[in-house]
């Protein structure tokens, strides 16, 4: 995993390292983009015609849907990749398997992996190191502008909330477990972003939550992605669940459901998803009736 100083590093490389004045001055014309956010990225710098393949969490905008699906960004495969024939390879910071990554290390194709990012310099550290590879230097500073700014206006939007509510994040719920967001996930800073605090922070990651766990974690409001089919969460499915059933979210029907790349995949549109949240937030806490504040007040929120 890259570092934010490894990504400033990297952009040093490619300045000096000889292959790259090639990509800067003509830039790569044959990209494959492993990751919605790299993809995003790609079209917003306006190259999205230089892409082609993207994998399956890739679905922004609608066109790159046109482009064929490598697969699942974590269980790539090396040899599909470079049957493409591509000479730019774009990855997000968790791409895999490691084997595969390591093939297409050693198989003389640029392979840039982009640092994980949770805030406005991270998106724009990103942004710069893509525009750089693709030979766009400038078109990539306006960018990054475009999106402090966004940031800026959703850190507006969140300090205007008059608390900051207790949200849990559900990635699943199949077969009744659950799957809750604890510290240090793209999940939890979107939260935090909006104003909001986590209501799970005992731990780090992605991992099953007990009944009692939930129960205790009282969340005031519940985050799902807008998903359909069996891996959908709803407010039905949350209000059928022993435990969610308790909390003060599912009681007062305080479920937001959102598009999950948009929420989470930390892209050029990440400021504008932050601000659409602490909006959420806001019109949620704005019509909290005097009992729901009561019942929330008794929670400890």
């Amino acid at each position: 995993m890259f570092t934010r100083r490894g990504a400033l590093l990297l952009l040093g490389l490619l300045a000096s390292v000889p292959m790259a004045p090639a990509l800067r001055a003509e830039g790569a014309t044959r990209v494959i983009a492993a990751g919605g956010s790299v993809a995003e990225i790609v079209f917003a710098l306006g190259a999205g015609d230089r892409l082609i393949a993207r994998d399956s969490t890739s679905s922004f905008p609608p066109e790159v849907l046109d482009l064929p699906d490598i697969g699942y960004l974590r269980t790539l495969s090396a040899e599909n990749l470079l049957a493409l024939s591509p000479d730019l390879i774009l990855a997000e910071h968790d791409a895999g398997p490691p084997e595969a990554v390591e093939i297409l290390q050693r198989s003389g194709i640029p392979l840039i992996v982009l640092p994980e990012a949770f805030d406005a310099e991270g998106v724009a550290t990103k942004i710069a190191i893509v525009a750089e590879a693709l030979g766009l230097p400038e078109r990539g500073a306006a960018l990054s502008g475009q999106v402090r700014a966004s940031f800026a206006q959703a850190a507006g939007a969140a300090a205007a909330l008059p608390h900051a509510p207790k949200v849990m994040f559900i990635l699943s719920m199949q077969g009744g477990r659950l799957m809750v967001s604890g510290r240090g996930t793209s999940a939890d800073a979107m939260i935090r972003l909006a104003g909001g605090q986590n209501a799970v922070d005992g731990y780090e990651g992605y991992k099953a939550l007990t009944d009692e766990a939930a129960i205790a974690a009282a969340p005031e409001i519940i985050l799902v992605m807008d998903r359909s089919g069996d891996l959908a969460v709803t407010l039905e499915d949350i209000r059928a669940h022993p435990a969610l059933s308790l909390t003060p979210a599912a009681r007062n029907g305080h479920v937001v459901a959102m598009d999950g790349l948009y929420l989470l995949g930390f892209g050029p549109r990440a400021g504008k998803a932050a601000q659409e949240l602490a909006g959420r937030f806001g019109d949620i806490l704005a019509g909290q009736t005097g009992d729901e504040a009561a019942d929330q007040a008794g929670d400890g929120g």
